[in-house]
C-alpha cells in the first residue's frame, strides 16, 4: 500500500480545497439563516473559486508531476485550465445572482452544485488515468443535471433535465465502453501507458479501431458537436438562464482537456484512427450550427447553434495533430469561453422578473434604450462572428491556420465558407439593435437601474475580447511552451 506524499497533495491541492470548502457552503446555508438568501453562502463561494485559482495559478512553473500512483498530472496547462475554470464560474455566479434571486434558485444547493461541478472539471483537466476522466466527467453531469432541473415548477426545465440526462447516460455507457475495449487490448487505464503501447498495437485492429470510435463518440456528445448535438438546443432553451450560461462557458475549458489528454497524450500513436472522424464531425458542426442559427428566434437556442459551430472550430486545432493546433484549440476555448461569459451576462443584465430577454426581438431598439449595452453586445458578436479586430477573429484565424499547416486545404476552405455564413446570424443581432425601432412595453423594462458593479464587470469582460488581441502571439506561445511536457510518463 503506497502513502501520500506532499507532492501528492499538493497536485490535487485545488480540487482538495473547492470540495472541502463547498462542503463548508453547505453546512452554513444549513444553519445560518438570514433575510437575504446566501447572505455568506455567496460570498463564501467566490472567495473559495479564487482561493482555487491561486493555487492553481501556485504551481503554474513547477516542473510538471504524475501524482497519487499514476492517476493525476499537474502541468502547466492543467494550471491554467484549472485557474480559468475558478475564475470563469465566479464570473458565472456574480452575472447570475439577481437572476437567480428573482426566481427562487438562489439558494445554498445552487452554490454547491456549481462548486462541486468545477470539482469535476478540476479532475477531468488533470486526469493521467480513465478511470480519473470518467469520475470528472460524471461529476459534472451530476451536478449539471441537479442545476438544470433546480426549477420545479418549470415544465422546461424538467424537460431538459430529463433529456440531458436520459442521453448523458447513454453517452457515458457509450464512453465507459470504449474505456473498457482499450483496457482489454493495452493492459492499462493510464494514459501513458496507452502511448507506449500504441507501439506495438496495430492501428488497423478492428477492436482497436472500435474502441477508439467509441470513446470519441461519447466526448463529442460531452462537447455537444454534430452528430451528437441534439441536446444541446433543448437544453440550452429549457434552462434558467443562469444555468445555460454555466453550461455553456466554462465547461468547454474542461472538454478542451479531456480531448487533450485522452487523444493526444493516450490515443496520439494513433492519430489516424480518429483524426478522420474529427474532420468530419468539425466540418458537420461548422456547418450544421451555422445553416440552423439563421432559423432561430430564440437568442437562446440561436446561441445553442453557435456552440455548436464553435464546438466545430475547436476540433479543427485537433484533428490537425500538430502542436500548432493543440494550441491554437487552447487559446480557442478560452476565447470562447470570456465571449460566452460576456453574451449571457448581457442578456442576464436586461432580464427582469416576468421578462426573460430570451427572444431576438427583445433586442429590437436596444441602442436607443441602453447605448453602453448595445455597444458591448456589438462587441461580443463581432468576436463570436471572427470579425477583426476582436480575439475571436485571431482564434479562428490560429485554428484555421493549423488546419492548413497539416494539409486539410479543403476543409479549411469549407470552414472559411461556413464562417462567412455564420457571420448573418451575429450580425442580424447587430441590425436589430441598431436599426430597428424598440418592441412596444420594452422601453420601461430596459431602462430601470442596473446594479452598477454588473455593468463596471460586463464592460471589463467585454473590452478584454478587444484589448487581449496585441498579446494573442505572446499568449500562443506560452500555451506551445507548456504543451512541451504533455508526454510526462
Amino acid at each position: 500500500m503506497t502513502s501520500l506524499t506532499v507532492l501528492d497533495l499538493w497536485a490535487v491541492a485545488p480540487e482538495i480545497v473547492v470540495a472541502t470548502l463547498a462542503c463548508l457552503v453547505l453546512v452554513i446555508d444549513l444553519y445560518i439563516r438570514s433575510e437575504r438568501p446566501c447572505a455568506l453562502a455567496y460570498p463564501l463561494t467566490i472567495g473559495t473559486l479564487i482561493v482555487g485559482a491561486v493555487i492553481s495559478l501556485a504551481g503554474l512553473y513547477d516542473a510538471p508531476q504524475l501524482a497519487l500512483n499514476g492517476l493525476v498530472v499537474r502541468d502547466g496547462v492543467g494550471d491554467v485550465l484549472k485557474t480559468g475554470t475558478c475564475l470563469g464560474t465566479a464570473a458565472v455566479l456574480f452575472y447570475a445572482r439577481d437572476y437567480a434571486q428573482e426566481r427562487g434558485l438562489w439558494r445554498g444547493e445552487y452554490l454547491v452544485l456549481a462548486l462541486f461541478g468545477v470539482v469535476g472539471m478540476m479532475t477531468m483537466i488533470g486526469a493521467a488515468h480513465l478511470l480519473t476522466l470518467y469520475v470528472g466527467i460524471e461529476l459534472l453531469a451530476l451536478c449539471l443535471y441537479g442545476m438544470i432541473a433546480m426549477q420545479r415548477d418549470s415544465v422546461r426545465a424538467a424537460e431538459a433535465a430529463m433529456k440531458y440526462f436520459i442521453l448523458g447516460a447513454l453517452a457515458s455507457g457509450v464512453l465507459l465502453y470504449g474505456m473498457s475495449l482499450l483496457y482489454g487490448l493495452t493492459g492499462s487505464l493510464s494514459l501513458a501507458a496507452m502511448s507506449q503501447a500504441s507501439a506495438t498495437l496495430s492501428s488497423e485492429s478492428l477492436p482497436l479501431m472500435l474502441a477508439i470510435v467509441m470513446v470519441v463518440a461519447g466526448l463529442l456528445f460531452k462537447l455537444g458537436a454534430v452528430p451528437f448535438h441534439m441536446w444541446v438546443p433543448d437544453v440550452y432553451d429549457g434552462s434558467a438562464t443562469s444555468t445555460t450560461l454555466y453550461l455553456s462557458a466554462v465547461p468547454k475549458l474542461a472538454a478542451f482537456a479531456i480531448l487533450l489528454r485522452l487523444l493526444f497524450s493516450g490515443l496520439g500513436g494513433w492519430i489516424d484512427v480518429w483524426q478522420d472522424m474529427l474532420a468530419v464531425a468539425a466540418v458537420l458542426s461548422i456547418g450544421l450550427g451555422n445553416v440552423v442559427a439563421i432559423a432561430q428566434t430564440s437568442i437562446k437556442r440561436m446561441l445553442a447553434y453557435s456552440t455548436i459551430s464553435n464546438m466545430g472550430f475547436l476540433l479543427l486545432g485537433f484533428f490537425a495533430g500538430t502542436a500548432a493546433g493543440y494550441s491554437a484549440a487552447m487559446a480557442y476555448a478560452v476565447i470562447y469561453m470570456v465571449s460566452t461569459l460576456a453574451v449571457f451576462g448581457i442578456i442576464l443584465a436586461l432580464t427582469r422578473s416576468g421578462f426573460e430577454s430570451d427572444l431576438l426581438d427583445d433586442f429590437r431598439g436596444l441602442n436607443e434604450r441602453n447605448p453602453w449595452l448595445a455597444f458591448l453586445m456589438l462587441t461580443v458578436m463581432f468576436s463570436l462572428a471572427g470579425i477583426p479586430p476582436t480575439a475571436g477573429f485571431f482564434a479562428k484565424l490560429m485554428v484555421l491556420q493549423a488546419a492548413l499547416g497539416a494539409g486539410f486545404i479543403e476543409v479549411v476552405v469549407v470552414a472559411a465558407i461556413l464562417a462567412v455564413v455564420g457571420a448573418f446570424y451575429y450580425l442580424r443581432v447587430v441590425k436589430l439593435m441598431y436599426f430597428d425601432p424598440p418592441e412596444a412595453g420594452t422601453l420601461k423594462i430596459a431602462a430601470q437601474g442596473y446594479r452598477r458593479a454588473t455593468i463596471w464587470v460586463l464592460t471589463v469582460n467585454t473590452i478584454l475580447l478587444i484589448a487581449i488581441t496585441p498579446w494573442i502571439g505572446e499568449m500562443i506561445d506560452f500555451i506551445a511552451s507548456s504543451l512541451v511536457h504533455l508526454n510526462l510518463s
